[in-house]
């Protein structure tokens, strides 16, 4: 039977396991959770969906081991409350399909970006010393990037994938893209099972983590408040706010990228799913909040130096699962050889719109912004900011 692998802090010496497994459990509210396309995200904002919740499920399984026989084939055999079916299908992407691949060559329409990006962090009224740090866009995209960009490294994360598996298989895929409904469950036994990977089984005690909804409140001297509910099993948050000015061709020439941490932490890892023991050491280091806190200051200066409207984003990290087969000898002194490991790593996540307009104004708009548009060019103010972020294509 499966049992618990002791904490990753062990000395003991261990062989690399057969096959591992990961599985990424989220909750996400706000715009993340009404799709793709402006009209999804104005229906959030006009009260059609405001409060929906969906869940995310993310599943890899890499092995160092070829197909028995033919193509490589396994499934994740899900309890009946996860209302997926009996399984879900971990497809092996084709040879030369691999997601993971950087281009090398650049488009030949490609234009290098032009404008800055003016970079703040830390929760407070005014914005600290040495703020912003300001990103020239051309500079940036003919090599020239400044020199201790991004203050501080964040740990790298080996999850699974194709580049460090001889034979991969994930979910969602190219294939099967389905929903995990909002009410669905992983509470209960799992199994997956293949023709290139020992049969990995385990029973999940912890389920989807409760929906983390912010919500913003001007305060006098421009900045703006921004709080949360206190979600259950979080071991910490993390907040990040991008807002962008356009010129009267409804270009984007200034990006205002604001993080909650207190020093010039943004990005990467950050926007993962992180362990609860590296969380503890970056609410440490005040890059992550702790649990206790629900809310957060954003400078004036980031309002002023950004649009008119901005996105709010919140993470609550979560608890980590770790199983493993064989066990884990109690004693560390004794070699280990694991046939297989799995992780599910928690979290829940929400965006929405900071300072958006009026009820009545947004109801206005709502029309006009489902017409079709003749343009793709991104425009200034709330359209051409939430259609960047909805990928409709501005």
């Amino acid at each position: 039977m499966a049992a618990l692998v002791a904490s990753p802090v062990s000395s003991q010496q261990a062989a690399s396991p057969i096959a591992r497994y990961d599985m990424d459990v989220g909750t996400v509210t706000g715009l993340a959770a009404m799709g793709s396309g402006m009209g999804a995200g104005l229906s959030m904002m006009f009260g059609g969906g405001g409060n929906k919740q969906m869940h995310e499920l993310i599943l890899r399984l890499g092995s160092s081991r070829a197909p028995a026989a033919g193509a490589p084939k396994a499934d994740h055999f899900m309890p009946p409350v996860a209302k997926l079916g009996a399984s879900v299908p971990l497809l092996s992407p084709k040879p030369g399909t691999r997601t993971d691949d950087v281009p090398q060559d650049l488009p030949k329409d490609f234009q290098r970006p032009k404008g800055r990006l003016l970079i703040y962090w830390g929760c407070g009224a005014k914005a600290g010393p040495g703020q912003p740090v300001v990103i020239d866009f051309a500079r940036l995209s003919a090599g020239q990037v400044p020199p201790d960009l991004f203050a501080g490294a964040m740990p790298i994360d080996r999850s699974v994938s194709p580049g460090n598996s001889k034979t991969f298989g994930e979910w969602p895929n190219a294939d099967t893209r389905k929903l995990v409904s909002a009410d669905s469950s992983l509470l209960g036994e799992h199994r997956i099972a293949g023709n290139y990977a020992p049969e990995i089984k385990f029973a999940l005690a912890q389920d989807f983590m409760p929906a983390i909804t912010g919500k913003a409140s001007p305060i006098a001297g421009g900045a703006t408040q921004i709080s949360w509910n206190s979600v259950t099993s979080a071991t910490g948050y993390y907040a990040w706010v991008m807002s962008a000015k356009a010129n009267n061709k409804g270009e984007f020439q200034d990006m205002v990228w604001w993080s909650s941490s207190a020093s010039r932490q943004f990005g990467g890892a950050l926007w993962d799913w992180i362990a609860p023991a590296q969380v503890a050491k970056l609410i440490q280091q005040q890059v992550v909040m702790p649990p206790s806190q629900t809310n957060c200051t954003v400078p004036a200066e980031v309002t002023a130096a950004g649009g008119d409207f901005s996105l709010g984003n919140l993470y609550a990290y979560g608890p980590e699962a770790n199983f493993a087969y064989p066990p884990r000898p109690a004693n560390a002194k004794t070699p280990w050889k694991p046939e297989w490991t799995a992780r599910v790593r928690y979290r829940s996540n929400s965006t929405w719109l900071l300072n958006g307009p009026d009820m009545d104004a947004m109801m206005r708009g709502g029309e006009e912004a489902e017409q079709p548009r003749k343009k793709k060019k991104c425009k200034g103010g709330l359209g051409g900011l939430l259609g960047a972020v909805t990928g409709d294509g501005c």
